[in-house]
This record gives structure tokens, C-alpha cells and sequence, in this order.
């Protein structure tokens, strides 16, 4: 099986496709990295040749080539198996870039991967595709709601790939959405107070450790008969802005007591529906057991 995985260099790109290389076999989760690397072939799309060294030397086969490129997906997918598409454009990009990548830029990958006869197709969404909350843990039947303070180019431009991929006949399509993830090096826990510092005290984050998302992404990725499915990736325990400052070690601005959460159950995921059919269990259920595990 040769899989294509895109989006390499970005934070969760580059930690999946090590994973991905390790694998030994089909729902073996995610093993060490010294385990069999006979089950399974990748290849990864970089846009230059300097970012795909540290994946050749893995062992992974690069192809050169920007993923707005349609010419160059025809090159990535040709004699591959499946697709994980990780790529995403968001933090500080204009909105057109975003729809470019985000929407537009999988679809076409998607049509070039029914052309060339690809069997199964992950598209890695986000939780933000819910849009405002329900009251509850959102579920993967939950339509998307637009609205909150994190909607954007971002999470419309991914809902909207979401249906366009559903839409494409002959392709296996199943979809992940991610938490807030972190992790292993990842600046995206010191880069949550850009929010957190403006929230109320209790306003809650649902995060996911990279090594959940890589198992869970697998797991998505190796599962028979589940296409068209969705499944939530993320922990067990959403922490507060005041618990994000204290991670950080940073002092608590007395404003955050001041200030009331306008949506307690933004973007709160159930993963009941990943646990249930593909055995997800996380490896760090909290960022606190991450963090007593040196994995932060």
C-alpha cells in the first residue's frame, strides 16, 4: 500500500508521517518509531526539495510540487493507494489563500485521486466546523453552524471541502477533525494565549496530544467500510484559560474573572463514535498527563 500524505512541514504533517512510516501493520495504532517498517509505502508532497530530505531520509519518497498545482497532483497521486490530506492554511493567512488551499486545492486532489484510482481518501477538517455550540459535545451528526468567535475562512473553507469530497463518486472518502493540538515541541500551547488572555476564566479549549491525532488519523486511515464517516480526534479533558496561562507559566490576568464565556460548549467534541468503532483510546487523556510524561 503507498499512501500520499500532504502537508508534511506543518506541525501535525510532520509528526503523522513518521507514524505512518512505522507502521508494521493495518490497526496497530501508533508504534515506536525503531518498530517493522515493512507494511506500507509513503510518499510525501513538499514544495521544495530542501523540506522533503528529513522525510527521504526516513524512507518516505518525495515528490516536489505545490498542491495549488494541478499538474502536480497528477504526478502525487499516480500508483498510490490512499490519500491523507493534512494540508491546511489558516493562522494568519488571507482569506482567499485559505479558500485556494483549504477548499479548492483538496477537491482537486480529490478529482486527480478518482482519476488515477485511488482507493481511499483521508481529509483531515477541524472541530471549528461545528461553528457554535449545541449544549452539549458536538457529534459528528451535528450540521455545521457557523457563528462563534472562532468562525472564519478557515473552518468554512474546510466544512466546505468536506461536502464537496462527499460529493465525488468513486472515492473512499473519510473525514477527521482535529481539536487544538499540541505537543512534542508544538508552539501552538504557547501560541493559545493569543486567545486565552482575551476569554472569560472558565472558557474551555478541547485539545488532542499529537501522538492522539496521529492514532486516531491511522486508525481513520486503516479502518475497512467506513467510508463517508466522520470522526471527532481529540482528548478527554478540555482545559480552562486560567488552566492554559498556568501550563504556560504565565500570570493570570484578573480580567479573565471579569469576563463570561459566551459559548461554554464551543467546539467541546464527543469522541464516543471514534471509541466505539475504531478503538481509539488516547495515550494522554489530559495535557496533564502529557506533561507528566515529558511529552509536551
Amino acid at each position: 500500500m503507498l499512501t500520499l500524505v500532504t502537508g508534511t512541514t506543518g506541525q501535525v504533517g510532520r509528526r503523522f508521517v513518521p507514524r505512518l512510516l512505522a507502521q508494521s501493520r493495518p490497526g496497530m495504532g501508533v508504534p515506536p518509531l525503531e518498530r517493522s517498517r515493512e507494511w506500507g509505502k509513503v510518499r510525501v508532497l513538499v514544495r521544495d526539495t530542501a523540506r522533503g530530505e528529513p522525510f527521504a531520509e526516513l524512507g518516505a519518497e518525495v515528490v516536489v510540487g505545490d498542491l495549488r498545482d494541478t499538474d502536480v497532483l497528477g504526478k502525487a497521486v499516480a500508483g498510490a493507494d490512499a490519500v491523507v490530506n493534512v494540508a491546511a492554511a489558516f493562522r494568519g493567512v488571507p482569506d482567499e489563500e485559505a479558500w485556494a488551499v483549504n477548499r479548492d486545492a483538496a477537491v482537486e486532489l480529490g478529482r486527480a485521486a478518482v482519476a488515477s484510482g485511488v482507493r481511499r481518501f483521508v481529509q483531515v477538517s477541524t472541530g471549528l466546523v461545528y461553528g457554535e455550540g449545541r449544549g452539549r459535545p458536538v457529534t459528528e451528526e451535528d450540521e455545521s453552524r457557523p457563528g462563534g468567535s472562532m468562525w472564519g475562512a478557515y473552518p468554512a473553507s474546510k466544512a466546505e471541502a468536506e461536502r464537496e469530497l462527499f460529493a465525488l463518486e468513486g472515492l473512499d472518502v473519510r473525514v477527521g477533525r482535529l481539536p487544538f493540538v499540541y505537543g512534542e515541541g508544538d508552539p501552538h500551547l504557547a501560541q493559545s494565549l493569543m486567545w486565552a488572555k482575551n476569554w472569560a476564566s472558565a472558557q474551555r479549549l478541547h485539545m488532542g496530544h499529537h501522538a492522539d491525532v496521529a492514532q486516531g488519523l491511522l486508525r481513520i486511515l486503516h479502518a475497512p467500510g467506513i467510508s463517508g464517516r466522520v470522526y471527532n480526534i481529540a482528548d478527554d479533558a478540555p482545559v480552562t484559560a486560567v488552566e492554559l496561562h498556568q501550563l504556560n507559566g504565565v500570570e493570570i490576568p484578573g480580567e479573565l474573572y471579569e469576563r463570561v464565556d459566551p459559548d461554554p460548549w464551543l467546539v467541546m467534541m464527543s469522541t464516543e463514535r471514534i471509541r466505539r468503532e475504531l478503538g481509539y483510546r488516547p495515550v494522554y487523556p489530559s495535557v496533564y498527563a502529557a506533561r507528566e510524561a515529558g511529552a509536551l
